[in-house]
């Protein structure tokens, strides 16, 4: 029998899809690594990279709820298509551009704003669409194995793009992510979901995006994600974007300590994504996500404090593994307890949830990060999410509990 982490791959569709989004992860990462290169060799000013990250968050404001409405009213696999086509074409001017030496830093952001448009936009697809190709005890290992192929995509998605770049070809990044997003057009055409009923009637945006947030908020198993993503993408998540300044204005590590960093806990989330929904299997999903948030908050201190780049990599394999279980804990929660007729709508503001908060969190912790250093913010984020944990148990002892079934919930302690 198959460990509860890989059963999932036993459905045709999911494995098709899973594996496709592998291929795009690593495309993904290539041009991303590019991108920065490129900015930062051609402008010498690291403002470009702040705009770069802006125009690539930004959109999913307008096209994660958008996305949402029209995955619940088309076909899944048939919108995320659609969307792969554009960011197909996105990658290919990007590498059209680059060959012909037309590509400036103004175009570089404009065609990442696009790629961050369709990106969101099919983002909620791809989330709600999981539950559909796998059983519904398999939610969370699918879940995970989600964040695996992206988070392998992290590791060797830059290995690839430093082979392409040795040689000189920055173009040769963008073509490959093209190439990927082919892969995913050609793979779902073979992917198979159970049919939903359609909406009647013409789309009303904005109406049935307040719908689907008030179907959301009337549901705790949904609520609660929301309010504790947002939280969690303030205080803890922009460890994420400090990365760099802590591999080298605190550790004096250079480009070379950032790298091990973010491989670090690259490799912490895969490995986390293997062997937590087992754990969930003998314990429970609520129970690996409380203990996962605990934990997290003990590694980024000790992240923090780490004297060492050799320490400090240690801990973000921790601090990979912990962060992977808690999104992923919070996001099957919203999977599992949407109702089916919303459930992109619902999983697209759970996205967008993390999507505004996250830029916000990092602006105030770099900006803090200034004035008192990146080991002092970083505590006191941590320190932020620990308050906020007491604060939960002793005034909503059920907040954790409404996230899974009652027989799983039950094993966790109040």
């Amino acid at each position: 029998m198959a460990p509860a982490s890989l059963r999932p791959l036993r459905h045709r569709s999911f494995a098709l899809a899973l594996s496709s989004s592998l291929v795009s992860s690593v495309g993904t990462w290539m041009q991303s690594v590019a991108l920065g290169i490129y900015l930062t060799e051609r402008t010498h000013d690291p403002i470009w990279l702040g705009v770069l990250t802006a125009a690539a968050w930004l959109p999913a404001v307008v096209s994660a709820p958008v996305g949402g409405v029209l995955a619940d009213r088309w076909s899944r696999p048939r919108w995320i298509q659609a969307n792969n086509l554009a960011l197909t074409l996105v990658a290919s001017a990007l590498a059209a551009l680059a060959l012909t030496h037309h590509l400036t830093p103004l175009w570089a952001c404009a065609l990442a704003a696009l790629d961050g448009l369709c990106s969101s936009a099919s983002g909620a697809a791809w989330q709600s669409l999981l539950p559909d190709l796998v059983d519904p005890d398999e939610v969370l290992a699918a879940v995970s194995l989600s964040s695996a192929q992206f988070n392998l995509g992290r590791i060797v998605g830059p290995v690839a793009a430093a082979v392409a770049l040795a040689a000189g070809s920055v173009q040769a990044c963008f073509a490959a992510n093209a190439a990927s997003f082919l892969a995913v057009l050609v793979a779902f055409a073979f992917v198979r979901a159970p049919a939903r009923p359609r909406p009647e009637g013409r789309i009303r945006i904005v109406t049935e995006t307040l719908h689907g947030a008030r179907r959301a908020w009337s549901v705790p198993g949904c609520r609660n994600p929301i309010v504790a993503i947002a939280g969690l993408a303030v205080l803890a998540s922009p460890f994420i974007t400090l990365v760099p300044a802590m591999a080298i204005l605190v550790l004096h590590a250079g480009a070379r300590g950032t790298s091990l960093l973010v491989t670090a806990q690259g490799v912490g989330a895969v490995v986390g994504a293997f062997v937590l929904p087992s754990v969930a299997v003998r314990t429970s999903r609520v129970a690996v996500l409380a203990g996962s948030v605990v934990v997290l908050v003990s590694v980024l201190a000790l992240y923090a404090l780490a004297p060492s780049l050799g320490l400090a990599a240690g801990a973000m394999v921790l601090v990979g593994a912990s962060y992977l279980g808690t999104l992923t804990g919070l996001n099957a929660s919203v999977q599992i307890h949407a109702p089916t007729a919303e459930r992109s709508r619902i999983i697209s503001l759970y996205n967008l949830s993390l999507s505004v908060f996250f830029p916000i969190g990092s602006l105030a912790q770099a900006a803090l990060a200034h004035h008192v250093g990146v080991r002092v913010v970083t505590l006191v984020g941590a320190g932020a999410v620990a308050a906020g944990l007491a604060l939960v148990r002793v005034g909503a002892p059920g907040f954790w509990r409404a996230m899974g079934p009652a027989e799983a919930v039950a094993t966790l302690a109040d």
